[in-house]
């Protein structure tokens, strides 16, 4: 059937679900189908598919990869997916993995919030790269990106050979209708989708801001939780995946990729959000952040950051991580006889910072423009950082016989063993706070050799 490309309404799912159009459960093998019987039954390829489908497999994996560590989905779809015109190359634009223009940089950066696009802008156009390492013919590293929209994606569908995508909304409600179902995502939720997985963005306010970690390494998970023990921090029963959905629409539609960190574009006569069943473990998921169980000293000293993550990469070398996605979410804090927020610090990973709501315990003063919601700050390897001198100063005077509330707030980080390199264009960005570093030049001497 013909429709107006910016009035798709895609068949929903009939089949009941735990939640309203999801699934729960980290990781886990879902099933799910949109007409009674679309999914075969005890086999994933019969020679007839029924209602005349296609039995296509996703490998987000390679085959032979560990039982437990394998991601693979089945999808029974209208058409297959290489039905589509050849990749065309599009002239480069500020969404890339040009990660080596320059010399990396040991400085502390801060960004103020990018603007809001005056003119009409989609997700894909409104992404803009921030920094990253490695590169996904590798296998390993990470991409940094900021987007901006306005409007939503129209007969346009995208996807990522290169990676895999977090997607943390900062301002804006967006619909991410995937080809496995859609997903509905708001500030303090993040979306993961998997590599390959074509989707559209649509806006579900007049304008949104975010960031986006892109995974050129092993596919996100859950991190261990050794003495912590089976529950706490991001638990697995609230992540949830969508149900299937799908859109039976002809028409003229343009497929994007992004492949070897360049842009191409395919023309087909149809919509490719066409999976009617599918079943598996290699799918987008969203994850609402005030779920987190946050841990914490009741005793003394600020504990690592690393009881904060929520997801993790990991590397070939145990315990180092590819990229760790960490939050700092509303909490108690009633170590005594501490300084209780993050302390001073150099790192051997690299850490690129955003904050999506209130203000970040660490920098509540400083000069620059502060750090805002919708800004951004890197602090590469060895780099030296911590709290802002205003920070500092009531910090140390605080009665820590008294617990505080941390309240109103979200800041998060992403985490890499490799240096994040800056881009060209995020450092002559005018966003750039050329002044940052004068956050901690206020930091008086307390030394007195003749008193403790």
């Amino acid at each position: 059937m013909n429709r107006e490309l910016n009035t798709l309404e895609p068949h929903m799912t009939r089949v009941a679900a735990p939640a309203p159009g999801y699934r729960s459960g980290f990781g886990n093998e879902h099933a799910t189908e949109a007409l009674p019987g679309a999914l075969p039954m005890g086999q994933n390829s019969p020679q007839r598919a029924a209602y005349g489908l296609y039995a296509e497999q996703l490998s987000g994996t390679a085959f032979t990869a560990p039982r437990h560590a394998n991601r693979r989905s089945w999808l029974y779809r209208i058409r297959p997916s290489a039905v589509h015109k050849p990749f065309k190359l599009l002239p480069e634009g500020r969404f890339h993995n040009r990660f080596d223009e320059q010399p990396a940089t040991p400085n502390q950066l801060r960004w103020n919030p990018f603007p809001l696009p005056q003119k009409p802008t989609d997700f894909v156009d409104g992404l803009f790269t921030i920094a990253g390492n490695g590169s996904a013919a590798t296998q390993s590293g990470i991409g940094v990106h900021m987007y901006v929209a306005n409007r939503s994606m129209q007969g346009r569908v995208f996807y990522d050979a290169d990676g895999e995508l977090l997607i943390v909304p900062q301002q804006g409600r967006l619909r991410l209708a995937t080809e496995l179902g859609v997903l509905e995502v708001a500030p303090l939720e993040i979306a993961v989708i998997p590599r390959g997985i074509r989707f559209r963005v649509e806006l579900l306010e007049e304008a949104a801001r975010g960031y986006v970690a892109e995974n050129f390494g092993a596919p996100l998970r859950l991190p261990e939780l050794g003495p912590i023990g089976s529950n706490s921090l991001a638990n697995a029963r609230d992540f949830l995946y969508p149900v299937a959905a799908y859109e039976d629409v002809e028409g003229e539609f343009e497929l994007i990729n992004k492949f070897q960190g360049r842009l191409w574009s395919a023309v087909l006569d149809h919509s490719p959000l066409d999976v009617v069943a599918w079943h598996g473990n290699h799918a987008p998921c969203k994850y609402n952040l005030t779920r987190f169980n946050t841990l914490g000293s009741i005793s003394y000293d600020h504990p690592d950051p690393s009881i904060f993550t929520v997801l993790t990469s990991q590397s070939d070398t145990p315990g180092t991580a590819n990229l760790d996605f960490v939050i700092f979410p509303p909490r108690w804090l009633v170590a005594e006889h501490t300084f209780r927020p993050p302390w001073f610090h150099r790192n051997v990973a690299s850490e690129f910072m955003g904050l999506i709501t209130g203000v970040y315990d660490a920098k509540e003063g400083g000069k620059g423009g502060g750090f805002v919601p919708g800004g951004a700050s890197l602090h590469n390897c060895m780099s030296g950082h911590g709290p802002d001198a205003a920070s500092y100063e009531k910090a140390v005077v605080a009665d820590t016989k008294q617990p505080q509330h941390v309240t109103d707030t979200m800041a998060f980080m992403f985490e890499t063993r490799a240096v994040i390199r800056p881009t060209k264009q995020a450092l002559e960005a005018k966003e750039l706070q050329a002044d940052y570093y004068q956050c901690w030049l206020g930091i008086k001497k307390h030394f007195d050799p003749y008193k403790k």
